[in-house]
């Protein structure tokens, strides 16, 4: 199993982590290059143009790589590193994961709230359980990933309240599918940049953004 939840695939491109010196497969890795005014540049989409630097999905790879000169080694040429970078990154990777979660919904592909979530899960229907970072633990625990699924505590509930149109959420499911795969590619990423407070919160047995099968 990959970091970005898929089993390795044979023909799965693979690249070289510039942090750690590791090969694994894209979707553990996240994708940079330099703009043309020389600054480093997280390419989520991994469709802008240039030489990618590609580098683990994790706060203390992206950190080694800023502080390191690593980048700039890379790229074999003098770049600007922005001293917020790894906080841009985590930024960009929620909003991605906010919007994926909202396109579910709005297909009819994920659900919020307490009921409807473990009616779901209840019914097999659900693949991906989504929990607050800040939500009640008494209350989280009270629901289960989903058997050959996943678990993901690394929404904030105001941003998983935004991604279902509402002030804020605890709990919500996706449904099996091309979004919640990707969902999940995302959320596991951006789990690697939380901070690891987070990701060891008690979730009633569950390993933030880890399970047996994807999704």
């Amino acid at each position: 199993m990959t970091r970005g939840g898929r089993d390795k695939d044979e023909d799965e491109t693979e690249r070289r982590c510039i942090a750690t010196g590791e090969t694994q497969p894209k979707a553990g890795l996240i994708r940079f290059v330099v703009a043309p005014d020389g600054t480093v540049v997280a390419d989520l989409s991994e469709k802008l143009p240039g030489r990618g630097m590609w580098v683990t999905a994790d706060r203390d790879a992206l950190e080694k790589a800023a502080k390191k000169g690593l980048f700039a080694r890379a790229a074999k040429q003098p770049v600007i590193v922005p001293p917020d970078l790894v906080d841009r990154v985590e930024a960009m990777l929620a909003d991605r994961v906010v919007h994926l979660v909202s396109l579910a919904r709005k297909a009819g592909g994920a659900v919020t709230g307490f009921e409807k979530v473990k009616e779901w899960l209840a019914q097999g229907r659900a693949k991906v359980l989504l929990q607050a970072s800040d939500g009640s633990e008494r209350g989280k625990t009270k629901l289960w990933t989903p058997p050959g699924g996943r678990y993901f505590g690394c929404l904030t509930a105001q941003e998983l309240g935004l991604a279902f149109g509402r002030e804020h959420a605890i709990h919500g499911a996706l449904a099996a599918g091309g979004l919640a795969r990707r969902v999940v590619e995302e959320a596991a990423k951006l789990s690697g940049l939380r901070s690891k407070a987070i990701e060891g919160k008690h979730d009633g047995g569950r390993t933030a953004g880890k399970d047996t099968n994807s999704a």
